[in-house]
């Protein structure tokens, strides 16, 4: 079993990007667990953060550790139930933007690969054909960097299983610059953290079904 160290970014406040009475979408930053994690040492995260903040937020989903972005919580039980039954049945755009190794020769794809968790080396997950849960990436490439040899991606996930971009442009053979789960060392050493953002999100107001949408822009 992986088990990466982990050292939480300083708590600098948190980036607001959305609040009324009913949710909150903050920008997550790359580093901090969503929610607290397995074993002591791990209970400085995002949702801990929040709540000190806004006693009533309650997390909705999760991005990885690594992963920096846009994320919501909800305000009380009942918006955390619309939200997340919002999320389970797909009714949220999401989208997210990497920098992969190497050149993506085409404009645009689709990743179709079924994953599962890859129980002795976990938390990894791993493409599995038989016992895989369905799971859907589109993809689009943004810009080459012939000095890097890195693919910048905007990525579109149809569905959200643990670590499925990461697993799927592995798959691909173009890993996330910077993972230290999967990228081979080459690949991790060509950035210093995850580029893996979220930079998108929309949806559907959980009170009055007002479209909402926002964006941030990656870091990197």
């Amino acid at each position: 079993m992986h088990s990466l160290p982990y050292s939480a970014p300083p708590d600098t406040g948190l980036d607001v990007v959305h609040a009324d009475a009913a949710l909150l979408v903050l920008n997550k930053p790359g580093g901090l667990l969503s929610v607290p994690g397995r074993g002591p040492g791990k209970d400085d995260c995002l949702a801990r953060r929040a709540q000190a903040v806004y006693p009533d937020a309650l997390i909705v989903h999760r991005l990885d550790m690594e992963t920096s972005g846009l994320i919501v919580l909800a305000r009380g039980a009942e918006m955390q139930r619309r939200l997340s039954a919002a999320f389970q049945s797909r009714q949220v755009d999401k989208g997210y933007v990497a920098v992969v190794d190497g050149r993506l020769a085409e404009a645009a794809g689709t990743i179709d690969l079924p994953l599962v968790a890859d129980w002795p080396n976990r938390p990894r997950q791993k493409v599995d054909h038989e016992l895989g849960k369905p799971s859907l990436t589109r993809w689009r490439r943004l810009a080459y960097d012939p000095a890097q040899d890195a693919t910048r991606v905007a990525l579109a996930p149809e569905t959200g299983r643990s670590h499925q971009l990461r697993v799927h442009l592995l798959a691909l053979g173009h890993p996330i610059l910077g993972d230290a789960l999967y990228a081979p060392p080459a690949a991790q050493a060509k950035a210093p953290r995850l580029l893996l953002h979220a930079d998108t999100l929309a949806f559907a107001h959980p009170q009055n079904g007002a479209p909402l949408a926002f964006a941030c822009p990656a870091p990197f």
